[in-house]
């Protein structure tokens, strides 16, 4: 939380700095994916629940997810936007023990329904590098705030886990004009520590459409989790992704 603080007042600080100084343009950045799972592995509570599985027990369905981002480029170097990702989830199927889930016992053989939700709003301030001709590299702080459920219901009976929290990440964009108009990047937020850890990185090619819009496709991987005494949950999301970014 104190890491997140100074992320956050950072970011505000040089927004209120740079505005007076530098002219500003908008970015808005849409995206559409297909989600599907790699693994979604759950016990809750993380000591005294039962191990089951929403993509192996379960079969998961694949989703659409869809991911908003405004922001602003404050001169040349200087970037803070806010991001909305929902991902909703369904699983379905039965498993042959007993699941204790949440303080609820679904008896074995029971039809289940185990829904999978990770809202994600981000506040993000990043620092362009110029190291080299045709290369950008942007280094900065994310403050996200992750908005969760894990449910599970069948035979009558339900039971949720719900979380709510803010969380610290490295924010990191990498774009090559390998032959322009077209371009590669690599972009993301990530960070490790010993309760949990998050990635959530894309790759796309890009295509310059006009001197202020961009067009590009590729594959983005959503992973991470955490595990102690409340709740074990460890889970993995491949994406296709389409999307285009414009400047204004």
């Amino acid at each position: 939380m104190k890491i997140t603080g100074i992320a956050v007042g950072t970011a505000a600080l040089l927004l209120a700095g740079l505005v007076g100084q530098a002219r500003a343009e908008f970015v808005v950045n849409l995206q559409g994916a297909a989600a599907f799972t790699g693994y979604n592995d759950v016990r809750i509570p993380g000591k005294g629940g039962t191990d089951i599985s929403f993509s192996d027990d379960l079969a998961a369905d694949t989703t659409f997810s869809g991911r908003v981002e405004i922001g602003y480029l404050l001169g040349t170097r200087n970037y803070l936007g806010v991001m909305a990702s929902p991902l909703r989830v369904d699983s379905h199927g039965s498993v042959a023990h007993n699941v204790d889930f949440a303080g609820t016992r679904f008896p074995a053989g029971t039809s289940l329904d185990g829904t999978f939700r990770f809202d994600s709003y981000r506040l993000t301030w990043r620092y362009k590098f110029s190291p080299w001709q045709n290369f950008d590299l942007w280094l900065g702080l994310t403050a996200k705030i992750r908005d969760a459920a894990i449910s599970l219901e069948g035979g009558g009976l339900r039971a949720e886990k719900t979380n709510t929290g803010v969380v610290p990440l490295i924010n990191f964009e990498a774009e090559w004009r390998v032959a322009p108009p077209w371009s590669l990047r690599l972009a993301g937020d990530a960070l490790g520590v010993s309760q949990g850890r998050a990635e959530d990185v894309l790759f796309a090619v890009v295509r310059d459409i006009g001197a202020s819009t961009k067009l590009f496709a590729g594959y983005r991987i959503l992973e991470g989790g955490a595990d102690n005494d409340e709740v074990y949950t460890f889970s993995l999301f491949h994406y296709l992704v389409g999307g285009v970014e414009t400047r204004f």
